[in-house]
């Protein structure tokens, strides 16, 4: 109940560390110790310190890029794909949904859940999402996940500039914030997931419906697929 209420709490203000977090929940009526708060976003991916997901550590020793979109406006379908991670809460547990977003026509290639940071869903759905298209600029956090010898492994294999999100900067990758601030408020808080498998069910359809369906007032009322296959795509997400 209480990573329920930071999650909501997190979604709304990015910009807030554990420390704002624990004091907006005390004038939700629910006082609960600074360090519970700080164990929890742990748990749930969000890093306290800065409005930067807790899954953006790098390994150790691993390849990190520079930032690359600094100044650069999308100005075509596959130009910049983003890649992130977000917390979703279902009634008695949590998955992690990874989603890759195009920049230019807001549309959601591919998409994985799982029930832990483990790399595998990352490496599947970017696999999934380059039998769809070819990006000329993949964007990420610097997370393990996106800094692994094998997330890299596997761009390396085409002609994708790499770039990386700087440490702490929780908006270097916006058009995915926005796609998670949307997914949470027309889909999951309105909803109260009881298994991974109702969760990844009502995502899919909600998915097709904000690729297929819903209208964007920043795509002059059209949808993210009209967009993204009116130059030349010719393959659909699954």
């Amino acid at each position: 109940m209480i990573m329920n209420k930071i999650d909501t709490i997190y979604t709304k203000c990015p910009m807030y560390g554990y420390l704002r977090i624990t004091a907006q929940l005390a004038r939700q009526g629910l006082p609960v110790n600074h360090k519970k708060v700080y164990r929890l976003m742990k748990i749930m991916g969000i890093e306290a310190l800065f409005p930067k997901r807790n899954l953006s550590k790098p390994g150790k020793s691993n390849e990190i890029y520079p930032y690359l979109l600094k100044g650069i406006t999308a100005s075509h379908p596959n130009h910049i794909w983003g890649i992130d991670i977000t917390y979703v809460r279902l009634k008695k547990d949590w998955l992690y949904l990874v989603a890759i977003l195009d920049w230019y026509s807001r549309y959601v290639v591919a998409f994985e859940l799982s029930d832990s940071l483990n790399i595998w869903f990352c490496l599947e759905v970017l696999r999934r999402a380059l039998t769809v298209g070819i990006p000329e600029i993949h964007n990420s956090d610097q997370g393990s996940q996106f800094t692994s010898d094998d997330y890299l492994g596997i761009l390396k294999q085409y002609p994708i500039r790499i770039s990386m999100d700087h440490r702490g900067r929780a908006f270097d990758n916006i058009f995915n914030e926005r796609l998670w601030r949307t997914i949470k408020y027309e889909e999951v808080y309105l909803k109260e997931y009881q298994s991974p498998n109702e969760a990844e069910q009502s995502l899919k359809a909600y998915l097709a419906f904000y690729n297929n369906e819903r209208l964007h007032q920043s795509l002059k009322y059209k949808t993210p697929s009209e967009i993204y296959y009116a130059k030349g795509v010719t393959k659909s997400i699954s």
